[in-house]
Parts: C-alpha cells; sequence; structure tokens
C-alpha cells in the first residue's frame, strides 16, 4: 500500500459514498478512491502478510495474509473486485459468497478467499 490514509479522511469518504449510494447518485471518483484505499488499508492492518494480493482497479491493490511471498510475475493468490463490491464486502453489506456466486469476485489460489476476514467494519 502507499501513502496511508487518515481514519477520518478515510471514514468521511465511506460517508461520502454511502450518502450517494442512498441517494442513487455517482460518487465522486476521489471519495470512491478514497473510501478502496481506507478499507484496503484495514485490511492490511487486520491480516499483514505477502501471500494474497487483493486488486480494485483502478484505485488500489494490496498484500494481504500470512504465508509464502512472491516476489516476480503474478502473485499464485489474486483476488480482485470492482470498487463497488469491495466496499460492500469491506463494509458486510454483501457476503463473499453472494458476490462470488455474482461473479463480482475474480479469485484464484488456494488462498483467495477473504470470507473469514470480511467484513472489516461492523
Amino acid at each position: 500500500m502507499p501513502k496511508k490514509i487518515d481514519v477520518a479522511r478515510g471514514r468521511d469518504a465511506l460517508e461520502a459514498v454511502d450518502r450517494a449510494a442512498a441517494t442513487g447518485e455517482t460518487p465522486t471518483r476521489t471519495d470512491l478512491a478514497t473510501a478502496v484505499r481506507y478499507l484496503l488499508q484495514l485490511l492490511v492492518e487486520k491480516a499483514p502478510g505477502n501471500s494474497v494480493e487483493v486488486r480494485v482497479p483502478p484505485f488500489g491493490a494490496a498484500q494481504v495474509v500470512q504465508g509464502p511471498r512472491h516476489t516476480r510475475g503474478t502473485p499464485p493468490n489474486v483476488v480482485e473486485t470492482d470498487a463497488t463490491t469491495w466496499i460492500a464486502l469491506a463494509t458486510g453489506r454483501e457476503s463473499w459468497a453472494d458476490a462470488a456466486a455474482a461473479g463480482r469476485i475474480l479469485a484464484s489460489g488456494v488462498r483467495a478467499d477473504l470470507e473469514g476476514l470480511l467484513p472489516l467494519r461492523p
């Protein structure tokens, strides 16, 4: 993860994204990006490591979960999803199983199941 997101700034961005969703509006790109990065940061804090790469293009990626570290090329354990799905998973608004069944999560590798780590916020 690059620069650390301030907790207050991350929460404000997440609330702005929630407000936009509640009113049927599109959140600003800045709020969406900050919310995604903030939630990725929380995941890194909860499950530090380098065995799984979580990608939320185009806003961020993080390596998490203890285990074998990869150093070159595509990591063996990858989770990729869009920003809206990531926010829903990380906040508990959607379950891992439901998002995976709907095809909104691309997960490869034996460690690429984050269900036990989510949600990040009650």
